[in-house]
């Protein structure tokens, strides 16, 4: 969740900031360049102040007094200076576009764009203010140009045509500097924005964790107090009150479920007491008795079952490092004179490197479960074949693997077994309650062992007991 939250908050902020950014670097850009238009206006002015008094050319003319030639001499002078002081062209030109003064002498007036535009605009009595934009990428001149009036006439233009090198450098600059600036709010927002985040799912995180563990039985963990908003804190405290509630319900069912069958177990001995003393008045010949007998003993066998179940998910697990080898050897050879009578051969192996297979278990638990996967087997497996025991290490995990050559199960049964009293319609004549295997699934799963079933090549049923090797496997 907070690989989607930040990436959006992230993209959020650099919208934001963008679009504040962009419009304050146009915003920079064109101050920049209004002070080079102010700055320009200002020499076309006084350009304009010392070509006013000269007389303007009369074509029918030649010779001009002394007094306009001084002027003349002085404007041309001033520009000239102006040009080779700043690299500005600038330039006095009359209504028809003939040059009063310029400086360079060659320099012309354009028949066309953005400087022709600018004189053109003059001759109308408007003076150039407001030109385009000038942005970091084009290579282009800034022209300004103001009107000469003479008794409310236009009787020539003032032009400047500028090299814009050092307004585009500066535009440059600032955007440089604002970029820096735009840069370190963005880290300084998204170091808040991870903050932020792993504040607000903080709690998240430690409720899917605490989630996962109810869900695979560890029906004691709970969300401890932490920070995040108000509302992740009230569901907290929400979500551990209905954990508690939840594990009343079910210890309360467990409870009801061991008390009962431990009470049912007395008068159920009494009722088979009394069957068997009937049976002994009975003819001989009769095998009611001895069929009401045999259902009592079985009822007697699912009490016992259920019992143990509701004493397997009640009790707590005492993990410690246990030899998973040893147990299992154990177990087997305890199991074997039973399958012996049976006419079942039952194999054990291990690793033969001599190493050690340990795992984070209880002992006790394990061992139990280990009686009811093998008690399965054995029951299942006909006279003459075997069942097989191999013990290995999977990297975090320590296996058993327990097969037997039995008829199996199809694949819509395998999604079924170890369901509470589930059995297959094909083996409703073989004794048993169906609660063995539930047994050992709850055995395991209280050290954060699991239980897996497979089929058995070429024939039979293959039950996987996985426990964790460390104390850590078991926490996650």
């Amino acid at each position: 969740m907070r690989s989607r939250l930040l990436p959006l908050l992230i993209v959020l902020m650099a919208g934001v900031l963008l679009a504040l950014g962009i419009p304050l670097a146009a915003s920079l850009a064109a101050a920049q360049q209004q002070r080079v238009v102010v700055d320009r206006i200002d020499d076309t002015t006084r350009f304009a102040a010392l070509a006013q008094f000269v007389t303007a050319r009369d074509e029918q003319r030649s010779v001009v007094d002394s007094v306009d030639d001084e002027r003349l001499h002085t404007l041309r002078t001033e520009l000239a200076r102006y040009q080779q002081l700043y690299g500005i062209s600038a330039g006095v030109f009359y209504r028809d576009s003939g040059a009063m003064a310029a400086a360079p002498k060659s320099w012309r007036l354009p028949a066309e764009g953005e400087l022709y535009d600018a004189y053109e605009s003059a001759l109308l009595g408007r003076r150039a203010h407001d030109p385009a934009q000038v942005w970091p990428w084009q290579h282009r001149r800034l022209a300004i140009a103001s009107p000469i009036v003479r008794d409310g006439d236009v009787v020539a233009v003032v032009v400047t045509d500028s090299p814009t090198g050092a307004l585009r450098s500066r535009i440059l600059h600032e955007w440089m500097l604002l970029a820096a600036g735009e840069l370190a709010a963005m880290v300084i927002a998204v170091l808040c924005a991870v903050r932020l985040t792993g504040w607000v799912l903080l709690p998240v995180a430690t409720l899917d964790r605490v989630t996962h563990d109810i869900a695979t039985g560890r029906m004691k963990s709970r969300v401890r107090a932490a920070g995040g908003p108000p509302e992740l804190r009230r569901l907290v405290q929400s979500f551990n009150e209905m954990a508690d509630n939840v594990e009343a319900v079910l210890d309360q069912q467990r409870a009801f479920v061991a008390d009962a069958s431990h009470q049912l177990r007395n008068p159920l001995s009494a009722l088979l007491l009394r069957i068997e003393l009937l049976g002994l008045e009975l003819p001989e010949g009769n095998t009611e008795a001895e069929s009401v007998k045999e259902e009592g003993h079985r009822l007697a066998q699912v009490l016992d079952d259920l019992l143990g179940l509701a004493l397997a998910e009640r009790s707590g697990s005492h993990l410690e490092v246990t030899d998973i080898a040893a147990t299992a050897r154990t177990r087997t050879a305890a199991w074997r004179p039973y399958a012996e009578r049976a006419g079942v051969a039952v194999d054990f192996s291990a690793p033969q490197d001599g190493a050690a297979v340990t795992g984070w278990a209880d002992p006790v638990a394990l061992s139990s479960a280990l009686d009811a996967v093998l008690d399965n087997a054995i029951k299942f497996t006909p006279a003459g074949a075997a069942v097989t025991v191999v013990v290995a290490a999977e990297g975090d995990s320590a296996t058993v693997v327990v097969a037997d050559s039995g008829p199996g199960l199809a694949d819509e049964e395998l999604a079924r077994i170890g369901d509470r009293f589930w059995r297959s319609a094909r083996h409703q004549n073989v004794q048993g309650s169906g609660l063995g295997l539930s047994i050992a699934k709850a055995l395991l799963s209280q050290g954060g062992g699991a239980i897996a079933y497979g089929h058995h090549d070429p024939s039979g049923l293959e039950v996987t007991l996985r426990v964790p090797r460390t104390a850590r496997a078991v926490a996650t």
